[in-house]
């Protein structure tokens, strides 16, 4: 047994699993305040990472060449810009159709998703083919038989790691963050105890829409290449993981993100058929796991209405 093979598989997962955790942690906050699941998030993550290289090409070409400001200018600026992005839709799009069917919002989501993508593919210069993202964190690396430890997804790792644990305490230490479980537990008592319901709204959108950015520049660090089209399989895994989680529950959304990731490892490490076919392993246990236990792992949020 080669136990470097297996932790370097191991590490891989995690720096997947990451990413995964994120997107499905956005999908966990809109369903948790509305109720919906929104599936043009992964196009919004799409959307974060070619504004972060488009942020990328600025600063090189005024000239600003140390790499780590760089990537802080890159992933800020995304972040902040994605969170506005995610504001906007929230306010045009979701708020407005509040109340209607949910196959109506469903339905809303799925064409925003294919007006981001495409617009990227057509307007922006070349859209339509891969793009280099550029490696802004030093390569150093300690290898150990078929292990290699690299200092840059070690950082990624940690920083993701962080970024929800932040979160994580935002909505449980912090009187936004309060508001934001009074709203996902009882709207209408929330707002008779003066809880601006839209803000509310508008702030989890943006905070879900900049982890999916922070996952998007992630992404591309770690595959030093995206597309246009990278969101389509990275909002179905955050779906899927936040499902199989239990829609709702941000530790479920957490554990599904880094399950799924798991799946690909075993299907890509450990099966005949190799990484070919670890998408299809990994999404068919997840059917297996939802017919079993339709409400996720960890269960669905649950409403108590007073």
């Amino acid at each position: 047994m080669d136990f470097g093979l297996i932790a370097q598989h191991i590490a891989n997962g995690l720096m997947m699993g990451l990413i995964y955790a994120l997107v499905a942690v956005g999908f966990t906050l809109f369903f948790g305040v509305l109720d919906i699941i929104k599936f043009s998030h992964g196009d919004v993550l799409t959307w974060g990472v070619f504004t972060a290289f488009s942020m990328y090409l600025l600063l090189t070409w005024m000239g600003l060449g140390h790499p780590v400001v760089i990537l802080v200018i890159v992933a800020v600026v995304a972040m902040a810009a994605i969170a506005l992005l995610g504001a906007g839709i929230a306010k045009v799009l979701i708020i407005p159709l509040k109340g209607a069917p949910p196959l109506n919002v469903l339905l809303i989501t799925l064409m925003l998703g294919t007006v981001l993508r495409e617009s990227i593919r057509l307007f922006y210069p070349d859209g339509a083919n891969p793009k280099h993202f550029p490696a802004l964190l030093p390569d150093w690396s300690y290898s150990w038989g078929n292990f290699t430890l690299r200092f840059d997804n070690t950082v990624m790792l940690i920083s993701g790691l962080l970024m929800i644990v932040l979160v994580q305490l935002l909505i449980k230490r912090t009187k936004l963050g309060m508001a934001i479980r009074a709203v996902s537990q009882d709207e209408e008592t929330a707002r008779l105890m003066g809880i601006n319901f839209n803000l509310v709204v508008y702030i989890t959108f943006a905070l879900g829409s900049a982890l999916a950015a922070f996952a998007g520049v992630a992404y591309g660090l770690y595959y030093n290449e995206i597309n246009f089209n990278i969101g389509l399989l990275l909002g179905a895994i955050g779906f899927s993981a936040a499902a199989v989680g239990g829609f709702g529950n941000i530790y479920g959304a957490i554990v599904g993100g880094f399950l799924f990731a798991l799946l690909q490892t075993i299907g890509a490490a450990a099966l005949p058929f190799a990484s070919a076919y670890k998408d299809v392993f990994a999404f068919g246990v997840v059917i297996i796991i939802m017919a079993i236990k339709p409400t996720g792992l960890l269960g669905e949020k649950e409403t108590e209405r007073v």
